[in-house]
């Protein structure tokens, strides 16, 4: 579904990834884990197109996204859900799903899929006319997490779902996550939050210094020995 390859990128002359080599096929939850400063989260914004690398290709089913500006990725289907939420704050839960579905494709789905989101978040639908600024930093990512499925995304990046969740809320952003991708949503996750992400990931990659050091399935990257001693102190 999403290839890169040999994707390099700079912030000026600060270069933040070297030839980064990725896919996610169709149905996986891949996650992308690291430490802080990795290059993480650039990954997740030059397939979205908010940053243009330097070199390297990135295709999305068979396309070259290159080419495009990041509203044209979103019609694609490809849908981030950005860290640190950038929910709408003095906007309802109602009025900030609404804002997830402003492409044409998903305008004709909005009743149904605030339906599906409500299913999914019965605690948004307890507060849908409550301004999402005065909402607990858990119920703001459950409701950043539900306003990218008011797009109907193929592809849904997840920068940093748990970041500054107490542990309760983390155990149920892991949870919505395995969740979303039953439903047939693929999913890329970019997580400090090792152990969480590796134990839900179908494969995973290990960035360090904007480099991909390792990649296996989620167990084996949980059992090997490096990813131990770097990232969940064994």
């Amino acid at each position: 579904m999403l290839t890169i390859d040999k994707l390099n990128f700079s912030y000026g002359d600060l270069k933040v990834l070297w030839d980064i080599d990725l896919e996610v096929n169709q149905g996986e939850i891949v996650s992308v884990v690291g430490a802080n400063g990795a290059g993480k989260s650039t990954t997740l914004k030059n397939i979205s197109r908010l940053v243009k690398p330097a070199s390297g290709i990135i295709s999305f089913n068979g396309e070259d996204l290159n080419g495009l500006e990041s509203h044209q990725v979103v019609e694609r289907g490809i849908v981030q859900v950005p860290e640190g939420r950038k929910i709408f704050p003095e906007m309802t839960v109602l009025e900030n799903l609404a804002m997830g579905s402003y492409i044409s494709g998903a305008r004709k789905d909005r009743e149904a899929n605030v339906e599906r989101v409500f299913s999914m978040f019965p605690r948004l639908k307890e507060r849908e006319k409550q301004l999402g600024g005065t909402m607990s930093g858990g119920e703001q990512q459950m409701l950043a997490i539900g306003r990218g499925l008011m797009t109907n995304p193929k592809l849904l990046l997840l920068d940093e779902p748990s970041l500054g969740l107490s542990p309760l809320f983390v155990k149920i952003i892991f949870e919505i996550i395995q969740e979303i991708n039953k439903l047939g949503v693929t999913i890329l996750l970019v997580e400090q939050n090792v152990f969480q992400s590796l134990k839900i990931a179908h494969r995973a990659y290990v960035l360090e210094t904007g480099r991909v050091v390792l990649s296996g399935t989620g167990s084996e990257l949980l059992n090997n020995d490096h990813v131990k001693k770097a990232f969940l102190g064994m």
